[in-house]
């Protein structure tokens, strides 16, 4: 099968909540097979990935009310690199928070702003520890965001 779309997963995990989180999403997307979709650790994914993606999803753990320093590190070398040829990207994001997780999701935010990305979907914030609902919601963001994708709606 040949995929005409790319959806790209790119996230950071201290504890395994947000590993748990990403492989939802990615089972979720996998309900969509006319979108390939590449999951990846931050600190390996590189400009190559956001550069082959249609659409991007970002997953971090909330550090000290921020986003995780990987991911950050992953939007650092990406930034200017990225300039000019991802505009309008459409992203989402989910998030594992021991806090309320607004501090991670404004970060991210700020600099997805700065690119442009373009968010279309919600973002997921599971806060304290990870339930069944937290994973479902997960999943339904994955597949939408494939879907989404798949059908040019974003």
């Amino acid at each position: 099968m040949s995929f005409a779309r790319h959806l790209l997963i790119v996230y950071h995990t201290q504890t395994g909540h947000t590993r748990t989180m990403a492989h939802a999403v990615l089972r979720g997307a996998r309900q969509v097979p006319e979108v390939k979709t590449r999951l990846k650790m931050a600190l390996r994914a590189n400009l190559d990935d956001l550069l082959w993606a249609h659409g991007l999803l970002l997953g971090t753990p909330e550090n000290f009310g921020y986003m995780s320093g990987a991911l950050k590190n992953f939007l650092d070398r990406t930034y200017y690199p990225a300039q000019g040829k991802i505009s309008g990207l459409p992203y989402a994001v989910f998030i594992s928070a021991g806090n309320d997780g607004t501090g991670a999701l404004n970060s991210i935010e700020r600099i997805a702003r700065g690119y442009p990305l373009k968010p279309v979907c919600d973002p997921i914030i599971a806060r304290g520890e990870l339930d069944a609902e937290a994973l479902e919601r997960c999943e339904e963001l994955g597949e939408t965001m494939a879907s989404g994708v798949a059908w040019g709606i974003f």
